[in-house]
């Protein structure tokens, strides 16, 4: 044995110090994790050929282990960890030569670009990656936050600490809309750092609130780094609860689970919602307590007003608190009353089929016994009673065609459950109010006669839907019926836009919030997955990008406006109207509705075009394009060559290895928190891209194949990766800052500004260990 080392501790201390040299040497990232993995491999290959690498592997021919196996335990639980006083043979790291562990490389490395690079199922979703990036960098350079930081400076200046509190507000808000690390630190620091240094700022809280607020585009969706994580949990998951599931004597994961073993991206961007919002108040927190302690340091800055005229507390309270809560409260309270909801009617042709157990009952008694110690004795009972039920039945009920008699009753049965009013409209007249009402508090001076007008048309159009249409209206003449007081009501909204746009905070903050809520909306309420969300979002960056760059040319953004509305009006007739035209029968309502939503989605295209050429021409498009095709290449450059690094580690037995030692632990409590820590120390010295695709799919069998959520799991590797951007020497949001920080700041300032920060990460990182339910909340409330 070299240094006493085992040869398989010994390959493994070479790979890391060639990936690391790799990356000291300045060499692109990209290419260097495949440069190192070949350099390793030779390195291993050499020592092991000269007899040099020597692993000490448990004798299986012993009478030791020969016990072992006749006590059940299986093969792959005995370790030298576990059992470390079994007899061991020495053999090559390389049994059957290094050769024989190259073709398989080689072969391997194919398969695996083909399966998670070129066609897998992962690549769609991979898409989104490609998506959000050209989204974050477009909004990037529309000066979007440059309009967010002024605006947020005067809400929050005149508080104690008020600048660095807006700092993380604008963080948060470019975080949800760009999610671009780099691009969000350099404008906070070009932007806001003079502005704080000026107003008398500590120098190492204003370099840490930049540097923190900006990674928080790394948790809050849409977060690239989820994507990635997601993409690669998904799989490592659902490998490792059917492994467990076998381990036990079950047929397979859904048998052994009681539920299926998948995890998506759309369920992680739930999962990361309230962990980054908390982020972001815990940062927000220490700057105002900060400044309370040290209000030398973080004095108030008085910057002026975001409103044209001044607003008094008890309009405040009535147009901002008061009627918003009638409005929401209203739609409650008469939604629970049976006045609001459904008015869908459709009968199916096929009865509904009967339910299955809530467990699989018909297993083995190995299985039964492991699945009662997961699920309790009592859920057990329950699924047998359940199954008992069904057997006395029959089985389960099967689907049966409905005779026409038996669809009429089951359409009269509809009909009277149907509510007066639809959820859609009312919805709908619920957003009118909140436009009406934040207008008429915005300017109070102003002359409320349209608005008043437009309360009324929001009242009439509910009394309409109530009383002259019913269950059985088409879309077509449902609009008809109420498109007088619906022509009312937008009228009425016109004008309140006009009085919005005097201020200054709705007019920045509006535009790229409509796009987060399209965005994350599609996403977190299961209508979409991440990939057409993505593509929303950055056909909306660059139309959001467009109107802004029209603007400054002082030109009219007319057509930009009409073509985001016509995308509105495209998706309210997908979603009302029948717009098959292949059937058999086609009333002119879907002729006309198919009409529509194609010159809707024509002129909306047209807009996109336009809105392109216009960045195009004023030499926008083509950086954004550039730096696009720059960052996805690089990210899937580096998912290559991380492949390449973890089929090296294979190969000499290093992945198996680490995989047995973390599985000695009982206490798989004890086997996580092993993990955070080394992926923390990692941190200093990795980027999260080699951690996600080198790391992960290393230690991501033993912490996914246990009892844990993978939802918690996945978010609470993604908070520890983000702590990587922060700490030295090698966190990039450090260098970023650096880079654009005036000369009186100095690299010491930033590492001291940034510890505050990282020990909040690390408070952040226990809170949602002892509270899993931050994590586990928004997707169990919300649809998948």
């Amino acid at each position: 044995m070299l240094f006493g080392l085992d040869g398989v501790e010994i390959g493994l201390l070479i790979v890391f110090l060639c990936l690391f040299g790799g990356i000291l040497s300045g060499f692109p990232v990209a290419f260097a994790i495949g440069g190192s993995a070949v350099i390793s491999f030779g390195i291993i290959a050499g020592l092991d050929s000269a007899g040099w690498l020597i692993h000490q592997a448990i004798d299986t021919g012993s009478a030791d282990y020969a016990a072992l196996i006749a006590e059940g335990i299986r093969p792959d639980n005995i370790s030298i960890f576990r059992y470390p006083d079994l007899p061991r043979i020495g053999e090559p790291v390389f049994p059957q030569g290094w050769e024989t562990a190259l073709d398989r490389n080689v072969s391997f490395i194919v398969n695996r670009m083909n399966e998670r690079v070129l066609a897998g199922q992962s690549i769609e979703t991979l898409l989104a990656v490609l998506m959000f990036v050209l989204m974050g960098i477009t909004l990037e350079r529309s000066k979007i936050a440059n309009d967010l930081l002024m605006t947020m400076a005067r809400v929050f200046g005149p508080l104690p600490g008020g600048l660095a509190v807006s700092i993380v507000v604008v963080g948060a808000f470019l975080a949800a809309s760009t999610g671009i690390v780099g691009a969000t630190v350099v404008t906070m620091g070009l932007l806001a750092l003079p502005t704080m240094l000026r107003n008398n700022y500590s120098p190492e809280l204003a370099t840490g609130v930049i540097a923190a607020s900006g990674t928080l585009g790394q948790i809050i969706p849409p977060s690239i780094v989820i994507v990635l994580l997601g993409t690669l949990a998904g799989d490592l998951y659902s490998a490792a609860q059917e492994q467990r599931a076998s381990s036990v004597g079950c047929s397979d994961a859904l048998t052994y689970l009681g539920e299926p073993a998948v995890v998506s991206v759309g369920t992680l961007f739930q999962a990361a919602l309230l962990p980054g919002i908390m982020l972001a108040v815990l940062y927000a927190l220490y700057a105002f307590g900060f400044a309370l302690l040290n209000p030398s340091k973080a004095p108030a800055v008085e910057m002026g007003s975001t409103n044209s005229e001044v607003i008094t507390r008890n309009e405040a309270l009535t147009w901002f608190l008061g009627v918003p809560a009638a409005l929401i409260g209203g739609l409650v309270i008469l939604s629970s009353a049976g006045l609001i909801g459904s008015q869908n009617v459709s009968v199916d042709s096929f009865s509904a089929a009967g339910e299955t157990a809530s467990l699989r009952t018909n297993v083995s008694d190995d299985c039964r016994a492991a699945m009662i110690e997961l699920h309790g004795q009592e859920a057990w009972d329950e699924a047998l009673e359940q199954q008992a039920t069904i057997d006395a039945a029959g089985g389960v009920a099967q689907a049966q065609q409905l005779t026409e008699d038996e669809r009429a009753a089951q359409l009269e049965v509809n009909i009277a459950n149907a509510a007066p009013i639809g959820t859609g409209i009312a919805i709908a007249m619920m957003f009118f109010g909140l436009v009406l009402s934040t207008a008429r508090g915005i300017s109070p001076s102003s002359d409320p006669t349209p608005l008043w007008i437009g309360f009324g048309g929001i009242l009439a159009v509910l009394v309409f839907d109530a009383l002259a249409v019913s269950p059985l209206t088409s879309p077509g003449i449902t609009f008809l019926i109420i498109l007088l007081p619906l022509a009312v009501v937008l009228w009425s909204c016109r004008h309140a836009v006009e009085r919005l746009g005097r201020n200054e905070l709705l007019r920045v903050v509006f535009p790229p919030l409509i796009l987060i809520v399209a965005v994350l909306g599609s996403i977190l309420g299961g209508i979409t997955n991440p990939t057409p969300a993505a593509a929303l979002g950055a056909g909306g960056a660059i139309m959001l990008a467009a109107y802004r760059k029209l603007k400054d040319e002082q030109k009219s953004g007319k057509l930009i406006i009409m073509s985001s509305f016509s995308l509105v009006i495209m998706l309210l007739i997908g979603v009302n109207f029948d717009l098959r035209t292949h059937t058999e029968t086609v009333s002119a309502e879907t002729w006309i509705a198919f009409f529509a939503a194609q010159a809707a989605y024509l002129f909306a295209m047209f807009g996109l075009f336009y809105a392109c050429w216009t960045l195009f021409r004023s030499g926008v498009l083509s950086p954004v394009v550039r730096e696009t095709a720059k960052v996805t290449s690089m990210v899937f450059t580096i998912l290559i060559g991380s492949q390449l690094l973890n089929l090296v580690v294979i190969s000499f037995g290093g992945e198996h290895y680490i995989q047995q030692f973390l599985k000695s632990f009982d206490d798989e409590f004890k086997v996580f928190l092993i993990v955070m820590l080394v992926l923390f120390l990692l941190g200093f010295v990795l980027d999260f891209l080699e951690i996600i695709y080198i790391v992960i799919p290393i230690v991501g069998p033993v912490i996914y194949g246990g009892t844990f959520d993978p939802k918690w799991v996945t978010i609470m590797i993604a908070v520890n990766l983000q702590t990587s951007f922060l700490t030295p020497p090698f966190g990039f949001a450090l260098f970023y800052l650096r880079g654009v920080a005036p000369p009186g700041v100095t690299t010491q300032h930033i590492y001291r500004g940034i510890v505050p920060f990282v020990i909040i990460q690390v408070l952040g990182l226990a809170l949602l260990w002892y509270f899993p339910w931050v994590v586990t909340i928004v997707p169990d409330l919300m649809p998948n």
